[in-house]
């Protein structure tokens, strides 16, 4: 018997006929798994970047966002494919053509990139507790445990109402920034040239470094692990072949929209730092600078505003909230699919989430807990997400370029060229990161 993936959601989700006319039901049945793919382009990691870019060099860094999601989005509907028309998740199609010691080695690798991925969330979170609340950082990271009983909460009900709170809290944090940049008052003008890349981009240093380091956080395992999984969640029938069409484009639809999406809540916080904090001379080191940054009228003049300061720091709450509840998802396909190992939910949930914890607080204990070195393992996190980016891309576009595994849905060959250049630029770009971060 075929085991699948994410069984508890697996196909739980009907979905109106091809034979049925109405685009805007069918969209809003499929709209969903593109929601909980795009949290992890706007994870706290990714705030930090788009933060730090926006401060140094104003608007010029919008083009690298606009390319990183561009190639998001390409990748990600490779990962939809895949899952739609093979019908196996990406840690699934990949055992089934390795043998076993090959499938745990991939395990470990992809292990250590969820924990990474889960670390950015669970420091993010710990981070606006204290920040709101004046929890000290131990306390907040012990608390994230409760996010996981909160999936299983939600989990008894569908994953539609997990699809619907993420899309929930999506909404509030672009409405949050939205206000926040358009009491800033940037220049729309200037915002526009900064989506076109100039030659400056690569020649200075610096300016690359940071250019790297938000296209290296751009594309990582677990959404493309998560994506293949997710896409299986609707319930038709995959044997009819005008079905199997119309699935793969409502789901590409809900990938694209919501990736646009987290490309304009990015796009929001780097506006934000380069206009409040550019030639400012405050060194964006931390979520505390831009927390304190927001209500100090010596930085940001008359825009000066406590509430500004709680906004932030709420999104950065909801953003590490989600974050951590998708990694944990992926945490699970990647256990599930290389080692075969199936436990009851809850058990499934902790152990993902405990192994992510052990290592936080042992590096938490050993920098005693201080902000600035805590949130600099959110940098050094994306070593992880770097090694294992490789063994997630290469695989996934060998298995999509396999005729006998997606039939006529098969990669052409210029699709295969493109993939396998993409990613080879990708993994050469985070490995000067890792470099450059050593």
């Amino acid at each position: 018997m075929e085991k699948k993936s994410l069984e508890e959601i697996h196909e739980s989700v009907e979905v109106p006929s091809v034979y049925e006319t109405s685009f805007l039901q069918k969209f809003l049945a499929y709209s969903g798994p593109g929601a909980l793919v795009a949290v992890g382009y706007m994870d706290p990691g990714n705030w930090l970047t788009s933060l730090s870019g926006g401060s140094e060099y104003r608007y010029e860094l919008l083009s690298v966002l606009l390319m990183s999601i561009i190639v998001a989005m390409f990748m990600q509907t490779l990962s939809i494919k895949l899952g739609v028309v093979a019908r196996q998740d990406l840690a699934q199609a990949i055992s089934a053509k390795i043998p076993k010691s090959g499938r745990y080695i991939l395990w470990i690798i992809n292990e250590l990139a969820m924990v990474a991925t889960d670390m950015t969330g669970v420091i993010g979170t710990a981070v606006a507790l204290r920040l709101l609340f004046g929890l000290p950082l131990l306390y907040g990271i012990l608390l994230t445990i409760l996010d996981v009983l909160i999936v299983l909460l939600f989990l008894r009900f569908g994953i539609r109402r997990i699809e619907f709170i993420v899309l929930a809290a999506i909404l509030t944090v672009g409405i949050i920034f939205g206000i926040e940049v358009f009491r800033a008052h940037p220049n729309l003008a200037t915002i526009s040239t900064g989506l076109l890349p100039t030659n400056d981009l690569w020649q200075n240093h610096k300016k690359l470094i940071i250019s790297l380091g938000i296209m290296g956080a751009t594309i990582m395992p677990h959404n493309i692990y998560l994506h293949s999984s997710l896409a299986q969640s609707r319930r038709y029938d995959h044997n009819d072949p005008a079905q199997v069409d119309e699935a793969l484009r409502f789901a590409k639809w809900d990938s694209n929209v919501h990736l646009v999406a987290a490309f304009l809540i990015n796009a929001l916080l780097l506006v934000l730092g380069g206009t409040l904090f550019f030639h400012t001379n405050s060194n964006l080191a931390n979520f505390e600078d831009v927390f304190n940054g927001l209500k100090s009228a010596n930085i940001v003049g008359t825009l000066a505003s406590p509430i500004m300061s709680e906004l932030f720091a709420f999104a950065l709450l909801l953003t590490g909230l989600i974050s951590s509840i998708t990694s944990t998802l992926s945490g699970q396909i990647v256990m599930e699919g290389y080692l075969n190992i199936r436990l009851p939910l809850w058990q499934r949930r902790l152990l993902t989430r405990l192994v992510t914890l052990i290592p936080i607080l042992f590096m938490g204990f050993a920098v005693g807990f201080k902000e600035q070195d805590f949130e600099n393992l959110i940098v050094y996190a994306q070593i992880a997400l770097s090694v294992a980016l490789p063994f997630t891309l290469y695989p996934m576009i060998i298995l999509t370029s396999n005729k006998k595994l997606m039939g006529r849905h098969v990669n052409n060959k210029l699709t295969m060229i493109l993939g396998l250049t993409l990613t080879t630029i990708i993994t050469l770009l985070n490995l000067r990161l890792i470099f450059s971060i050593l």
